[in-house]
């Protein structure tokens, strides 16, 4: 479970979250959506420690975020844009990344053959394409079977081809009970993939709740109608306090913001 607290980061005078609070119970599948600049990038970075909070407290499956380092070995990340070493290749970067974690690479020979990465393994990174980047990115995310994964953007320079075999990797996750958390802009992608959807406006958590209900309480057929609709909603109760959990899903009365 993945627990935030009155989470407030800023970057000098830009607020990117503002008093932020939510809970991701374990084995749920959740979209973060929002418009550039939202601040979700920043949330995960934050739970991933890779960015330090002004103030607040993250919990990730029991444990305090407070310079404990060990709770990673839980989560699997696939950046939207991830930097390697350019001169080293794949194998290399897989053997050193299993050596950084000292944990066994349950899935990686499978992962390599579900998205066709065997040809590609002594080739040097700054040789790949877009596409095989983001696999190599998605192999190093789950190959270490992690409770928790965090994709941000993932499907963005995958060919139709890749893509499909991904999503059909990120459900098989999702029905073996790992928590998952997806940001993306393409809202059809998130259709297939998640059940709960949650909307950051401004560093705010405008909306948390089940897809379902959003589309019945919202009368749309479609995510992204129904986003587009919360986008346009006034924010009626402004105010510091920024809480949500699953069970706060009502499209009539907007998260406190």
């Amino acid at each position: 479970m993945i627990e935030v607290k009155e989470l407030k980061k800023s970057f000098g005078d830009l607020s990117v979250l503002k008093n932020m609070s939510l809970a991701i119970p374990k084995g749920q599948a959740t979209g973060i959506v929002g418009p550039n600049g939202a601040g979700k990038t920043t949330l995960i970075k934050t739970i991933l420690g890779l960015v330090k909070p002004d103030s607040g407290t993250i919990t990730v499956n029991g444990t305090r975020l407070n310079g404990n380092w060990l709770y990673r070995r839980d989560i699997g990340y696939m950046p939207q844009v991830a930097r390697y070493p350019e001169n080293m290749r794949v194998r290399e970067l897989l053997d050193f990344i299993k050596g950084l974690r000292d944990q066994e690479a349950v899935y990686e020979n499978e992962l390599i053959e579900q998205f066709s990465l065997k040809s590609e393994l002594d080739k040097q990174l700054r040789t790949l394409s877009g596409g095989n980047r983001q696999k190599v990115g998605a192999t190093l995310a789950m190959m270490f079977n992690p409770d928790i994964l965090f994709f941000d953007e993932p499907t963005a320079g995958l060919d139709p081809r890749s893509s499909h075999k991904f999503k059909q990797r990120v459900a098989d996750e999702k029905e073996n009970g790992k928590t998952v958390i997806i940001t993306s802009h393409i809202m059809s992608e998130l259709e297939q993939l998640v059940d709960y959807v949650i909307f950051i406006l401004d560093g705010k958590i405008r909306y948390y709740g089940s897809m379902e209900d959003l589309l019945t309480e919202s009368q749309e057929e479609r995510l992204e109608a129904a986003i587009a609709a919360l986008m346009d909603k006034p924010d009626e109760n402004p105010c510091e306090n920024n809480s949500a959990t699953k069970s706060e899903s009502s499209y009539s009365q907007v998260i406190a913001v």
